[in-house]
């Protein structure tokens, strides 16, 4: 039987799909696919001499960034970065939202000052952080009496800037809490006040398995993020700072090589050899959803 074509109708619909989606189609090739396929072809090249032009040079890039113990220092410390801002900035908004959910006074202005580090200037974050910081002058040291160098300490360093990692996205993870927060259903809560049960044991028995799904988009996303990380190194940590090492991450190596030595080439095999190592760590949460996510 000969299949019927599509009317009039349905070719103008699917017309006009095409014409509102164009726009989304155009800007991720343009700025998502594009610069993931040109990064990965700038990978097997070297920056001509003068930066004129690209040299083919096959796996060299490669085989120079997993030999060399600079790119698995920088991964180690982006590791220990992202094990301070993950878990501490998550719990930390979690038991915010869960606080802020109720009806206190004043409730409006606790969300807006938790959440206005997000909307401040990475430059201002950073000199306001380095002002608390620094050794001499610095308002920790003077509150706790010591001379403790935060950011030139290579032992300490990265804890100091995870802190700063913390502090700069708990308000964001605060607001999604709650978002999922208001979606769960009160009379759970209610049948669980007439059963007696605590507001820990509600908190954990159904706060925690009704919030997994939020739990687990937050905890994705601020592994990919923190993994990351560029901004606080490099607007935090002066080229000078003995500490530097210590702390610098994968991405900040990257811009380096990239845009400091002008080798792109290798510049691009750090940004893919990284953009492997995410793809696999998203692999294994995507793989583990099913084992502790709940979807009501």
């Amino acid at each position: 039987m000969k299949k019927k074509g599509m009317t009039k109708a349905q070719k103008n619909e699917a017309a006009w799909g095409l014409f509102f989606v164009a726009p989304t189609m155009i800007g991720l090739i343009v700025l998502n696919f594009y610069p993931i396929a040109y990064t990965v072809y700038q990978s097997f090249m070297k920056t001509g001499d003068f930066g004129m032009g690209n040299i083919f040079v096959g796996l060299s890039n490669y085989q120079q960034v997993l030999a060399g113990s600079e790119f698995w220092g920088a991964l180690l410390n982006t590791f220990k970065y992202a094990l301070i801002e993950v878990p501490f900035s998550v719990c930390i908004a979690l038991v915010l939202a869960v606080f802020l959910n109720r009806k206190i006074a004043f409730r409006g202005g606790y969300r807006t000052i938790f959440f206005l580090p997000m909307v401040a200037a990475p430059a201002a974050v950073a000199m306001v952080w380095k002002f608390l910081y620094n050794q001499q002058f610095g308002l920790l040291n003077n509150v706790f009496h010591t001379s403790t160098e935060w950011i030139s300490d290579p032992n300490i360093a990265w804890i100091s800037i995870g802190v700063i990692g913390v502090w700069s996205i708990v308000g964001y993870n605060m607001i999604l809490f709650l978002s999922g927060l208001q979606e769960i259903p009160h009379d759970y809560y209610e049948a669980a006040d007439i059963d007696g049960a605590t507001g820990i044991k509600q908190f954990f028995n159904i706060t925690i398995p009704l919030l997994s799904p939020t739990i687990f988009f937050i905890v994705q996303t601020r592994i990919i993020g923190a993994l990351q990380v560029f901004d606080l190194v490099y607007m935090v940590m002066d080229n000078t700072n003995r500490a530097l090492k210590s702390v610098q991450s994968v991405v900040y190596i990257f811009y380096q090589h990239a845009f400091t030595y002008n080798d792109r080439g290798y510049g691009a095999a750090i940004v893919v050899c990284m953009l492997a190592i995410i793809m696999v760590i998203t692999f294994l949460l995507q793989k583990s959803e099913k084992k502790w996510v709940f979807y009501n």
